[in-house]
């Protein structure tokens, strides 16, 4: 999940050179800048003098206030624990694809040809930092870094029968801010989301006048396909097209030319029946949340509401049935006002209230019907799907945030591993709160009665990052994969590693008890000790009948041997050994999602 930050517009010293920024509030202006107006005026009649002591007075006001940044603030590093090396950031391999030669078992001859990438954070400069200054501390959330893309190419040898050809290949989204610092040759953003109230205050504002943004656009979340078209995206910017075969950034995405002016969330949807894309697009002031539909051919912005929310709710998912939007609100909250105040830009409100919305697909905020639900926090919808008078919504809910805030300095991860609650804490995370389980709501559109199941999953694992066969999005659907965590050893705050993978199916239940009554069934297959997976994700067998026709396939790196690997596994022999895994040639940094893209020849 992206950290979330919203880009102003402003005067900013930037170079020129750079791509334009995207234009979306304009009230902001350089005071620098301002002050010396009247003496611009009266150069006027001197047009050539005017413009060169325009560009004199603006290098002078960047150079100042590089110079201020330089002497107050002092970046340091965020130390790793020895169980957290594999979130390190790599090196690019270069512009080579590195051919893979090493594979155990068979990649199945029914496998579809394609790329499997997957994306995540990847900071520069060795890894994310923390800021130290008079007016306090500010930090980088586990969640930011420069996104990069790893991907794995598959393609069948055309001359032997049954053998592979395998290729690897990784890259940094190049955004316009990466490239900013790439050319300063050092870290020049200040970390403006989680710290000290005054130093993320001084951050926001210093970042807006140096570079024309609050923060840097990360691009490091998710990938996805419309028309024809590959893209890379966290939810602080517009998405970025990639080139899927050399992972190169083309441009933002300038979505039907400026008829959305905001950055979406990480996972668009598909409408069943049309191919249009869902999108949503959230900001720290009004209009909070904005949802809006793109063509099937991604030439057009077929339909934009402004859902009058009254508070900027984190919503990182949204869900699609045949005929609706599902909307979360929920009570994590992004509030400028509460920063100011001395408080936490992002905070979990629990005592806030918590709804989901139930939305015709090109409805408006009158439209929507609300369902008030119990206060929880929600980042990943598993499915949604209309059953009979019902809406069905699946997810991984949690009772608090996982996401720690600047108030908050204690490990809630290492709590809920060892089960401690502190009343010092403003919020008490335990191991039933903090880590999420899959969740029913039922929905009925005709009756307002909301039906829960709070635990399907069972409490033997906490488990996040869902998969589900893309095909059954919208609709009803028996099964889902999911990333399971680990829980044996503390691996530090926010630095979350899965264990194992399982599948869970939603029409078999487990063998009922008095405390159990309305577990599914779940398959596990466990990676063996000590090795961690990311971006797990299904590959539809082509011409499949069946729902679970087909393959995981996910990244994972072995801590005892430093080796990254890709596993495939049968879904359908879910526990079995993988039938493929396929040893990389350099270490693969655990990230967030990944996708399959099977690829024209």
């Amino acid at each position: 999940m992206a950290a979330y930050s919203y880009a102003l517009q402003v005067n900013k010293c930037s170079s020129p050179q750079r791509p334009s920024l995207p234009q979306k509030i304009e009230h902001f202006s350089n005071p620098l800048s301002t002050s010396f107006k009247p003496l611009l005026r009266g150069l006027d009649q001197f047009p050539n003098i005017s413009v060169d002591v325009t560009k004199a007075i603006k290098k002078t006001s960047c150079k100042l206030l590089d110079a201020f940044v330089d002497f107050i603030f002092e970046f340091v590093g965020q130390p790793l624990l020895p169980s957290q090396r594999n979130f390190a950031p790599v090196g690019e391999i270069g512009e080579a694809t590195t051919s893979v030669t090493r594979v155990e078992g068979m990649i199945p001859d029914d496998f579809p040809e394609g790329v499997y990438i997957r994306n995540g954070p990847n900071p520069l400069f060795g890894g994310l930092k923390s800021t130290r200054s008079i007016f306090g501390e500010s930090n980088h959330m586990w969640v930011e870094g420069e996104g990069m893309l790893h991907a794995l190419y598959l393609k069948k040898n055309a001359r032997i029968r049954g053998r592979w050809n395998t290729l690897y290949k990784n890259k940094h989204v190049q955004t316009d801010t990466y490239k900013m610092e790439k050319d300063r040759k050092k870290p020049g953003f200040l970390p403006a989301i989680e710290g000290d109230s005054p130093a993320v205050l001084l951050a926001y504002l210093l970042n807006v006048l140096r570079f024309g943004v609050i923060d840097k656009y990360l691009s490091n979340t998710n990938v996805f396909e419309h028309a024809k078209k590959y893209y890379s995206i966290a939810e602080n910017h517009m998405p970025q097209e990639i080139d899927i075969h050399s992972l190169e950034t083309l441009e933002n995405w300038n979505v039907t030319s400026g008829s959305w002016t905001r950055p979406f969330t990480s996972h668009p949807k598909k409408a069943p029946g049309t191919g249009g894309l869902v999108i949503i697009g959230i900001d720290a002031q009004k209009p909070y949340f904005e949802l809006g539909v793109i063509s099937a051919d991604g030439k057009e912005m077929v339909h934009k509401a402004d859902l009058m929310f009254d508070r900027c709710t984190v919503c990182h998912e949204i869900g699609v049935t045949e005929r609706y939007n599902v909307i979360m609100d929920f009570p994590l909250t992004i509030d400028i006002s509460r920063l100011v105040l001395g408080g936490s830009l992002m905070r979990f409100e629990e005592n806030g209230y918590a709804r989901i919305g139930i939305m015709p697909r090109y409805g408006d905020a009158n439209s929507i019907k609300w369902f008030e639900v119990e206060p929880c926090c929600v980042f990943h919808i598993i499915n949604c799907f209309e059953d009979n008078d019902e809406v069905v919504v699946r997810a991984c809910r949690a009772r608090q945030s996982a996401i720690p805030g600047p108030n908050s300095r204690v490990n809630h991860f290492e709590k809920w591993l060892r089960g401690r609650s502190s009343k010092d804490d403003r919020i008490e995370f335990t191991k039933e709160s903090t880590f999420p389980r899959v969740c029913e709501w039922r929905l009925n559109m005709k009756t307002g009665e909301v039906r829960v199941k709070k635990n399907l999953s069972g409490d033997e694992f906490a488990m996040e990052f869902p998969s589900i066969n893309e095909n059954f999005t919208g609709f009803r659907n028996k099964f889902a994969y999911l990333q399971v965590v680990e829980s044996t050893e503390i691996s530090g705050s926010g630095f979350t590693r899965f264990g194992g993978l399982t599948k869970l199916h939603f029409e078999e239940k487990r063998i009922p008890t008095e405390e159990e009554d309305e577990l599914v069934k779940a398959e596990y297959h466990m990676l063996p000790n000590n090795t961690f997976c990311s971006g797990a994700s299904f590959v539809p067998k082509p011409g499949g009948v069946d729902e679970d026709d087909g393959w995981i396939i996910t990244f994972t790196h072995n801590e005892n041997e430093n080796i990254s690997q890709v596993y495939i596994v049968d879904a359908k022999k879910f526990t079995n050994e993988p039938v493929a895994i396929i040893t990389l040639p350099s270490r693969v940094p655990y990230g967030f999602h990944g996708a399959f893209m099977p690829l024209e020849s």
